[in-house]
């Protein structure tokens, strides 16, 4: 039940200062997951269309020009076909020239400003497009190319993203935030009550058993876990108790948000008293529990709450989006051949 919680100890820190910055990061990143889930659903079921078919074949001439770039027939040819595999509706040639004009003012804007995702950045998140799809990156090389795109035209759009995402966020940060003043109002508008959620600060304790122990050793372990939640009253005391125990691992603190984690986990965290350790549960490395050392009431960081957050956010970024793209495209030399 506690294992999606193993690996929080490593990422405390980061999980920390994550915490105290503005909510655009999260949010933006939830938008990003979205418009990818999308587009793997997509690709997926245009896969046993297209992947039969013959790369396309075309000679590569210039179309337009965008402040001196050229985009050609073979990149509108391969993003139409990118288009289609991700609608599952034919765009017309413009539409694809469009897309293509667009992301790359978006690109030069963002190296403006020094925003440059690296390649390494490129093909990290294509391999997470492949994994989230239950294949490769040569796999979905593949699909791709037999559809009519390439990897290139994929690579193309998750560069865009990040860079303009990233742009866009750090531009308009201030004006992006909603400040928990706004989700009150807007949940009391459509009446809907404000639920209480929590902030918890935990510090995760491991009896730790060597890879490999038989069930004996578990339950051996187990057992003494629950005779340090027997006499585990408050963090300052029972963490330094634990810490001076044979064979137990002590991890860094963890800052978590109710509303970040399932109901299930949720209901455990709420029923364990403060300053108590929740019950121990087996995993990996051994018997965890984890020290509930802060639970600090919110009724904006419910998950009902996050919910209309990340609503509210992307209705903003996307406003502020087409706004700052219009103006490029006022500014900027398209020149089309």
């Amino acid at each position: 039940m506690f294992a999606i919680l193993e690996v929080w100890g490593a990422r405390a820190r980061a999980d920390a200062s994550a915490a105290q910055g503005d909510s655009g990061a999260v949010t933006s990143q939830t938008a990003n997951s979205a418009w990818q889930r999308s587009l793997l659903a997509a690709i997926l079921a245009a896969a046993a269309v297209f992947f039969v078919a013959s790369p396309v074949h075309c000679q590569e001439e210039v179309v337009v020009l965008v402040d001196g770039e050229p985009i050609t027939s073979l990149d509108v040819q391969q993003r139409m076909k990118f288009l289609e595999m991700s609608t599952h509706k034919a765009p017309s040639r413009q539409q694809a020239i469009d897309t293509l004009i667009d992301q790359l003012l978006e690109l030069h804007e963002a190296g403006r400003y020094g925003i440059k995702p690296t390649d390494a950045d490129v093909n990290s998140a294509f391999s997470n497009v492949a994994g989230n799809m239950g294949v490769d990156t040569q796999k979905l090389s593949q699909m791709l190319t037999s559809g009519g795109a390439s990897p290139e035209t994929l690579k193309l759009q998750l560069r865009a993203q990040m860079a303009w995402t990233s742009l866009v966020r750090g531009r308009y940060k201030a004006s992006l935030e909603i400040p928990d003043t706004d989700i009150e109002a807007e949940l009391k508008l459509h009446g809907q009550k404000a639920d209480v959620g929590y902030e918890y600060i935990l510090r995760p304790i491991i009896m730790v058993v060597p890879p490999g122990s038989p069930d004996t050793v578990f339950a051996a372990r187990k057992h003494d876990a629950e005779l340090l939640r027997g006499r585990f009253s408050d963090c300052s005391s029972g963490v330094a108790f634990a810490q001076g125990l044979p064979e137990v691992a002590v991890r860094d603190v963890v800052y978590k948000s109710s509303a970040d984690l399932p109901q299930q986990v949720r209901e455990i965290l709420d029923s364990t008293e403060l300053g108590h350790l929740t019950p121990p549960e087996q995993t990996s490395e051994g018997i965890q529990m984890f020290a509930v050392c802060s639970k600090k009431e919110s009724t904006t960081d419910t998950p009902e709450a996050r919910k209309l957050r990340d609503e509210m956010f992307q209705k903003r970024f996307g406003v502020k989006a087409k706004r700052y793209l219009a103006d490029l495209r006022r500014q900027a030399m398209i020149e089309y051949k």
